[in-house]
This record gives structure tokens, C-alpha cells and sequence, in this order.
């Protein structure tokens, strides 16, 4: 079983065609912006609806941190204190002391309540606002952008990507702020303490770099390979719980076990390695901290001695040289959160900024009432410039016509119904509906007027009743019963446990792809369209369910401009036209007995079947 790609070519349109772990908690293989500042300025943008929220939060960070910088000065002036405990005056101080810091403490506590509850709520207004606004821009992109990228690509951005903003805004950034000012009043309040003890102390700072900058080269590499060890083992996953019929249809359940446990056990090799390294950075760090501990102690001991500073003031700074070490060990690793946030943001920008549909132009019309009279003049087309699909294909179908598509796969077939539904804009020529352009129409008003069956059924999770109403959201009761009786679905829906009211799940997999198939049929009928677009569905289903299918297919074709892209040729012996397809021109046109009498390339192609 070969591993699962993420760089699949996704549906065409929904026409059944082709078209053209974890990281470890202190280092990961961190994905980098192309361009941090960039994204950081028009991320900031949906901040600026929250600005009273930012302030209020600001000032909380700020009092929240003079509150923490104020507590080893405290416990320093009570140590020197309980050194002349003797005098009464100073243990009432000590009691004065006591109550301030217990006050500290608490208000510190509330503040850093107050401080995730605004940042959550900021955090939530946030992402809620962008993932809205990348749903939307999905709606109003063209089918191309949706033909080059796959849709777990697409799914990311919208999840995974927003999610991690979300993520590092409601945690990371305040500890970012937090941690700076820490650091930068922790160094001051040491400088004002003792500058002597300050030097003293500051020597850890760049063997903490050196080790984290040394460590963090050399489990890189291994994080990167659990990176694509887990990628491995998530696709073999999926493809394997995908494809379990397929397993289990030829006995190969031992062998699936078997080559999960080998890329399992790669994981594990490539993780074991990370963790480990990774593992070591904190204890060293720890090392270091406490050999600066050990030199500010033995050097602050001999200047109490000789009664430059007090006990007090060795307790107050080595406090502080904690509240100074400790950021510093954090900063790296959030600053990575940010990044990967950062890129996160970028990409969800990259969709936003994708070319939507072209606009109607002001003076486009409305297509009311149409006709369904559709005209191809000189038609070409390429989904690149430098290829093409259609070559100057020129055909017209009356109203009320059947014109039946035939061909390989990649000959144009779907190609001539994606330009025809204004999935694509025209190359070159022109196509026509009742004598204008399809380009001079409002948009909406020419897809109103197509109705689609896919080869490949799609049904939303909701009642029977609300899947076929789809095709026209004001129809009555009645109207959808009516719909489903001309598809001949009515029958097998009344035996359902609640009829009409049965809930659909995953695509309708309750279901059987007949039953779905005329489910969409009944959905097309709903919709009453001029012109119909069938992508012909009965190569997997049985013989009998093939009549029923067929015969709701004539009931939606009555009276309308219908398309049939084709697979069973079988099928389409009854329709008035058939063009056969051969690298993006008409080869042959006419009746099934006029091809067949032939004897040309839909003669093969029947016969070959």
C-alpha cells in the first residue's frame, strides 16, 4: 500500500473528473514566515476593533509585573528585619510586611485571571472574525482555485492554520509581553540591588544561548524526520481505514499490520532521538542557572560579611536573578509558537488575497425565462496557456434537446460543461444562450438556470426531505413528495424508520448509491432548470436500479436542453445527439445509428465496451 499524497489533483466542479506531531515541548521544527512583518501589520488590523480590550489588558500585564518585581524586594526587607528581631518597632513592620505580601500575592492571582479571561474573549473575536471571512472569500473564489489546491489543503488553512493563531494569541502573546518586562525590570531592580552581583550573575546569560543554539542544531534534523514519520504513518492510516474492503476482500490484514508497525517503529526511532536531545536542555540549563546561583551566593556571602549589602538583599537578588533567568529560557520557544502562528496567519492571508470570480460587468442582464437554446462558437480553451483542452468546438442544442458527450478521459467532456455552467471563463470564441453571450448575463441568474446530476452524489448531513429541497429552497411538502415520486424515490423513502424525516449522515453512506443517485435526480426535478447537466451514474449500480435511474432520468429530461456526459453508451441510443470527443474537437456528431452505420470512432468505441 503506497503512502498517500497530499498533492492530489481534486474534482472538477463536482463533475466526477480529474482536473487538470508533535515537536516536543521546548524545541520543534518550526515553520517560518516568508514575510513576518508584513503578516503581523494586517494581523494586527482585526486587532483594532478590540483596541479597549488590548489596553485594558496592557495595564494588566503592567501591574501584574510591578506586583511580581515587588515581591522579592519585600521578602528581602523581612529577612533583615527577622535579623534585629529583638526591637518591637521592627516586628510590627514584619507583621505590616507579611500582610502586604499576602495582598500581593492575591491581587497578583486576580490579575492573572482577569488576564486569560479578556485575552480569551479577544482571542475568540479574533479567529471567529477570520475564519468567517476565509469562509466566505471560498465562496466567492472560481472552481480553479479549488482544482489546485486539495481540499486538505483547504480544510488546513481553515482549521488547523486559524486555529494555531488562535492558540498562540490567547497564550503566547501575553507571555511574550509578560516575560520581556520581566526580564527587563528583573535586570534593573538587580542593577539598583547590587551591580557587582549583577555582573556576577549575567555570565549565564550567553552559555545559555550557546547551549540552547547547540542543542536546538542538533535535534532539528531529528524533529524533522518525526515530522515525516508522522506524516507517513497519518496518511498509511487513512488510506488504510479508508480502503478496509479492499483489505479485508483480499486477506490482507497481517501485512497491513506488518507495514504499520514498521513505520511506526521508524517513528518511534526518530522521536526517541528528538525527545532525548530536547530532554537534555533543560536540566544543562538548569545547571548553569544554579552554578550563577552558587557564584552570586558565594560572592554576595562575602560582601554581607564585610557589610557592603545585607542577608536581605542576597535573598531579594537571587530571586530576581530567577524572575531574570527564567524568560529568558521561555522566550525561545514562544517566539517559535509565534513564528509558526505567524505563518499560519500567512497562509490564511495567501486564500484572501486569491482572485475571486470575475465581477458582472454594470451592464450585464438578467436571464429570465430562458429558452435553453445553447450555442458554441469556435470554442478554446486550456486550463494552462500553454495547453489546450478544447480546439475551436462549435455545436449548437436546441431547446428541448438531448446532446449526449463521449470520449477518453481528458478528451473536453467536462471541460465543455464547466465553460457552459461559467465555472471557467471562455479562451477564445463565444457560447451562447438565446442569442447573447453567457458573459452578458448576471452570474447568478445563469447558473439558476442549470440543473446537475453528478456522477459522484453529494447529500449534506440533514433530513431526506431538506437534501431534495436543496434545488429550491421555497418548495412546499408537497412539491418535494411530487419531485420525489417523478425521480421514483418516493417508494423506497417511505420505508425508511422516519420517512421523509430520516437524517442523511456522511454524504448519505446510509444509503445506497442508487437510492442517493435518485435522491439527486429528485433534487434536479425540484429545481425545474431549462437546461440539465447529467453525469451519467449506473456503471455501479444493479441492473434494476439501472431501469429506475434511467426512467427518472427521462422524466427530468422532458422538455429540456439536457447535456449527458457518458459512460455507458448503452444509455444514450434514444438521445438526438452524440458527439464524440478526441483531443478537444469533434471528431463525429449524429444519431446512435448514424455513428453506428459509421463505422467510424464511436463505432469502436461502442463495440469496445
Amino acid at each position: 500500500m503506497t503512502e498517500k499524497k497530499d498533492h492530489n489533483v481534486s474534482q472538477v466542479a463536482g463533475f466526477g473528473r480529474a482536473g487538470g506531531g508533535p515537536g516536543g515541548r521546548f524545541m520543534r521544527e518550526v515553520i517560518k514566515p516568508k514575510d513576518f512583518k508584513t503578516t503581523i501589520k494586517r494581523l494586527w488590523t482585526y486587532f483594532e476593533t478590540q483596541y479597549s480590550a488590548l489596553m485594558g489588558i496592557g495595564s494588566a500585564v503592567i501591574l501584574s509585573t510591578i506586583l511580581t518585581l515587588l515581591v522579592p524586594l519585600l521578602i528581602g526587607k523581612s529577612i533583615d528585619i527577622l535579623s534585629i528581631v529583638e526591637i518591637s518597632s521592627d516586628l510590627y513592620m514584619l507583621k505590616i510586611l507579611t500582610l502586604i505580601l499576602f495582598v500581593v500575592y492575591l491581587a497578583d492571582s486576580i490579575i492573572h485571571l482577569l488576564q486569560g479571561w479578556m485575552m480569551a474573549g479577544i482571542s475568540k473575536h479574533i479567529v471567529t472574525k477570520l475564519r468567517s471571512h476565509l469562509f466566505s472569500k471560498l465562496q466567492r473564489l472560481s472552481i480553479a482555485f479549488f482544482d489546485t489546491h486539495t481540499h486538505g489543503e483547504v480544510m488546513s488553512r481553515l482549521t488547523n492554520d486559524i486555529e494555531n493563531v488562535s492558540t498562540t494569541i490567547s497564550q503566547s502573546l501575553i507571555q511574550l509581553v509578560a516575560g520581556s518586562l520581566t526580564i527587563t525590570g528583573a535586570f534593573v531592580m538587580m542593577l539598583f540591588l547590587s551591580p557587582v552581583l549583577t555582573l556576577t550573575s549575567v555570565f549565564t546569560v550567553p552559555l545559555i544561548f550557546l547551549l540552547s543554539k547547540t542543542i536546538t542544531k542538533k535535534t532539528k534534523i531529528h524533529f524533522k524526520n518525526q515530522q515525516i514519520q508522522l506524516g507517513k504513518l497519518n496518511g498509511y492510516i487513512e488510506e488504510s481505514i479508508t480502503g478496509m474492503q479492499v483489505i479485508k476482500a483480499f486477506n490482507h490484514e497481517n501485512q497491513v499490520i506488518e507495514e504499520f508497525g514498521a513505520i511506526n517503529h521508524q517513528l518511534f526511532k526518530a522521536g526517541l532521538k528528538a525527545q532525548i536531545l530536547s530532554g537534555f536542555l533543560m536540566p544543562l540549563m538548569n545547571v548553569i542557572n544554579n552554578l550563577g546561583f552558587v557564584a552570586v551566593a558565594s560572592i554576595g556571602g562575602m560582601l554581607a560579611v564585610k557589610d557592603v549589602i545585607s542577608v536581605g538583599v542576597i535573598a531579594s537578588f537571587l530571586s530576581y536573578s530567577r524572575q531574570f533567568a527564567r524568560p529568558l529560557n521561555e522566550l525561545a520557544n514562544i517566539f517559535n509558537t509565534l513564528q509558526s502562528a505567524v505563518a499560519g496567519a500567512e497562509r490564511v492571508f495567501e486564500v484572501l488575497d486569491e482572485k475571486e470570480e470575475d465581477e458582472d460587468k454594470p451592464e450585464a442582464i438578467e436571464l429570465s425565462s430562458p429558452k435553453g437554446d445553447v450555442i458554441f462558437k469556435k470554442v478554446s480553451f486550456g486550463y494552462r496557456s500553454d495547453v489546450k483542452v478544447l480546439n475551436e468546438i462549435s455545436f449548437r442544442a436546441a431547446p428541448g434537446s438531448s446532446t449526449a458527450l463521449v470520449g477518453a478521459t481528458g478528451s473536453g467532456k467536462t471541460t465543455i460543461v464547466n465553460l457552459l455552467s461559467r465555472f471557467y471563463e471562455v479562451g477564445q470564441g463565444e457560447i451562447l444562450i438565446d442569442g447573447n453571450d453567457i458573459r452578458e448575463y448576471t452570474r447568478n441568474s445563469l447558473r439558476k438556470c442549470f440543473g446537475i446530476v453528478l456522477q459522484d452524489t453529494y447529500l449534506f448531513t440533514a433530513t431526506i426531505s431538506e437534501n431534495i429541497r436543496y434545488g429550491n429552497l421555497g418548495a412546499t411538502d408537497e412539491e418535494v413528495r411530487h419531485a420525489a415520486k417523478m425521480a421514483n424515490a418516493d417508494s423506497f423513502i417511505r420505508k425508511l424508520s422516519k420517512g421523509y424525516e430520516t437524517v442523511l449522515t456522511e454524504s448519505g453512506n446510509n444509503l445506497s448509491e442508487g437510492q442517493r443517485q435518485l435522491l439527486a435526480i429528485a433534487r434536479a426535478i425540484l429545481a425545474d432548470p431549462p437546461i440539465l447537466i447529467l453525469d451519467e451514474a449506473t456503471s455501479s449500480v444493479d441492473t434494476r436500479t439501472e431501469l429506475q435511474i434511467q426512467e427518472a432520468m427521462l422524466n427530468l429530461m422532458k422538455g429540456r436542453t439536457t447535456f449527458i456526459i457518458a459512460h455507458r453508451l448503452s444509455t444514450i441510443r434514444r438521445v438526438d445527439r452524440i458527439m464524440v470527443i478526441e483531443e478537444g474537437k469533434v471528431a463525429e456528431a449524429g444519431t446512435h445509428k448514424e455513428l453506428i452505420a459509421a463505422k467510424g470512432n464511436y463505432y469502436k468505441l461502442y463495440h469496445n465496451k
